[in-house]
């Protein structure tokens, strides 16, 4: 049995690991800016789950749903920073207000909440982060470029904890979803600027229209998804990265056949840019 902290809990993705980790027999911290959300999503559900209040953008209720989280249930195992925010317009469209939300959630609420919760993991010299990035965050498009520019970050950060955490035996994980049918493309987690540049029709316009048909039938199923989250905390050598759909398969292997082309292409020039042996100081 673990005990699990869960950002975003009250619906989507993060419900779903919510209700697998607690058919698994796993205690669940379920966490959301409205605790009462949880509960009603989980009408039945036993002492194994508490639900608490937690806004990302506010330290203060992440400091105080950790310190609830231990008071109950005396560690945390498993954290899954999953509550985040869809943007959805191009780079030049988007405002900076729009922009800022959406990386104070998507960035700086997993880094408050990191720092709430690390300290837990390193004193038990244990512990799985597990943050919900995006195959947004690894290949992204015209359109959702900001959104990915907040997951591309998400996948910055995971990498370099996965490097400073595994010493003191804490397993890092960025999980990269494609398109799964929640209510991700909804107003309720997706915010679409408005304004709208005539050039940008072909290209990030495109990709409104085509998210605008898609919602409500992604093909990936949110329950097989969650119980891919879970299970990686069942493993004894969890992968850094992890990606669910065959939608997000096939786009980073898109990208990375993209990247290996190019970067043969462009090989001799990047080489020659270091100094000459000779230029060298000597040792």
């Amino acid at each position: 049995m673990s005990v699990w902290f869960i950002t975003g809990a009250s619906r989507g993705l993060g419900a779903e690991i919510v209700r697998e980790a607690l058919a698994r027999g796993h205690e669940v911290v379920a966490t959301a800016r409205d605790a009462e959300a949880v509960r009603r999503a989980f009408p039945d559900a036993s002492d194994a789950l508490l639900a608490v209040d937690l806004d990302v953008t506010e330290e203060a209720t992440i400091r105080a749903a950790v310190d609830a989280a231990l008071a109950r249930f005396g560690r945390i195992d498993v954290l899954v920073n999953n509550a985040g925010r869809g943007l959805l317009g191009a780079v030049e469209e988007v405002s900076d207000e729009a922009v800022r939300a959406a990386f104070d959630i998507n960035v700086f609420g997993v880094l408050s909440t990191l720092r709430a919760v690390l300290p837990t993991l390193r004193a038990q010299r244990s512990g799985h982060v597990i943050n919900i990035g995006s195959v947004g965050g690894f290949a992204t498009a015209p359109g959702v470029g900001l959104y990915g520019a907040t997951k591309f970050a998400v996948e910055g950060i995971t990498e370099a904890l996965h490097g400073e955490l595994a010493p003191l035996g804490v397993h890092v994980t960025v999980v990269e979803p494609g398109g799964f049918r929640t209510d991700f493309l909804d107003a309720s987690s997706l915010y679409t600027e408005p304004h709208m540049i005539d050039d940008y029709a072909p290209t990030a316009g495109a990709t409104r229209k085509a998210l605008a048909d898609v919602n409500h039938r992604q093909p990936g199923d949110p329950a097989k998804a969650a119980a891919a989250v879970v299970g990686l905390a069942e493993t004894t050598e969890p992968p850094l990265r992890l990606l669910l759909g065959a939608d997000a398969v096939v786009r980073v292997e898109a990208k990375l056949d993209l990247v290996a082309r190019e970067l043969d292409r462009h090989r001799a020039l990047a080489m020659s840019t270091d100094l000459a042996p000779s230029d060298h100081p000597a040792a």
